[in-house]
């Protein structure tokens, strides 16, 4: 986007009381605190060995915790007891706490989690470039571990995506990944991108894997804001000239301002389909806490993210929480 499930599982977590925050401390780089989302919101709290209890999880950037919000939102309104624990961190840490039973249910996106769990089981899948994003679905089926399953898959899609600033994309011709590797024969892609990029399958080793572009001619720069205003004000101030934002982000400088940038088409789908999916522990969640959560499902659109992530990095800088509220109130999914 990676040791095995069961590394994570056994050797990340020690005490109850400290399990999320141990990992995240030495997964999420150059970070030395956890995203918020709420005042009283406290993400290495644990469901305190409730059963009953669902606890939400996120990963650590905006859209992840307003898809948070709205999974515990929507089980509250059905009754269901459910608090949300944000700001985990990243994949390998809020699937670790996912296995492990510090939360119950995390909002993810089916192509990562497909890679994620298939990691070492070439035998059981096959997520080469090109891969349709039905079959995406259905090799994490395959590929979840014992006790995971996944939830319907949203219309909604947030993929990662390529961008370059338009003057750079017409001084060097560049419409499409396929274009990438005559411009790195004399020239290096500064390349930002959440750290994780780096190792993930479409990062610097599947471009050159797929596209030839040499991995020796991209210099890799992390910076952990999700494709969000630091990414782009790299872009735009020439730190890089190429960066990993997703496609329902909006692309705002650090002054609110929005970005014109040209995202290269990726003719051979070098990045998967990546529908909003809930993974859960499938025994925490009863028949009504499903049902609630698949009307989120059906509604969700890609359109209804790029709204949403608007309104928390716009000029508004609305909450996560209040963002989810408004949301679900217009869907008509709680009162």
């Amino acid at each position: 986007m990676m040791t095995t499930k069961t590394t994570h599982s056994t050797g990340l977590f020690g005490s109850m009381s400290t399990k999320i925050a141990a990992v995240v401390a030495t997964t999420v780089l150059g970070s030395t605190a956890l995203v918020a989302c709420g005042a009283n919101e406290d993400p290495t709290a644990t469901n305190d060995g409730n059963d009953s209890t669902v606890a939400v999880g996120s990963a650590n950037f905006p859209e992840s915790e307003i898809i948070g919000q709205l999974y515990t939102q929507v089980l509250q309104n059905a009754g269901v007891n459910a608090n949300f624990q944000g700001g985990i961190g990243a994949r390998d840490v809020y699937l670790a706490a996912l296995q492990k039973g510090s939360i119950d249910l995390v909002p993810e996106y089916s192509g990562n989690a497909a890679q994620y769990y298939a990691k070492g089981k070439p035998e059981e899948a096959d997520l080469g470039p090109g891969t349709e994003p039905k079959e995406v679905l259905s090799t994490l089926d395959k590929v979840l571990p014992e006790g995971i399953s996944a939830g319907e898959a949203a219309p909604a899609e947030s993929r990662d995506s390529y961008r370059v600033m338009p003057d750079f994309a017409a001084q060097h011709h560049l419409t499409s990944l396929s274009d990438l590797a005559a411009f790195a024969e004399n020239n290096t892609i500064k390349l930002a991108g959440n750290p994780e990029l780096e190792t993930r399958p479409y990062g610097p080793e599947g471009l050159e894997k797929v596209y030839d572009v040499p991995k020796s001619k991209i210099e890799f720069q992390p910076i952990s804001d999700g494709g969000g205003p630091l990414t782009v004000n790299a872009l735009k101030d020439g730190t890089v000239n190429m960066a990993d934002i997703y496609t329902t982000s909006p692309v705002l400088d650090r002054s609110g301002n929005e970005v014109s940038v040209v995202e290269l088409k990726d003719p051979k789908r070098l990045i998967l389909a990546q529908q909003v999916i809930p993974l859960m522990r499938t025994d925490s969640l009863n028949d009504k806490a499903k049902d609630a959560l698949k009307k989120v499902q059906e509604k969700l659109t890609t359109d209804d993210l790029k709204q949403m992530n608007l309104r928390n990095s716009g000029k508004e800088k609305a909450e996560p929480k209040q963002i989810a509220h408004d949301w679900l109130k217009d869907k008509g999914l709680v009162s």
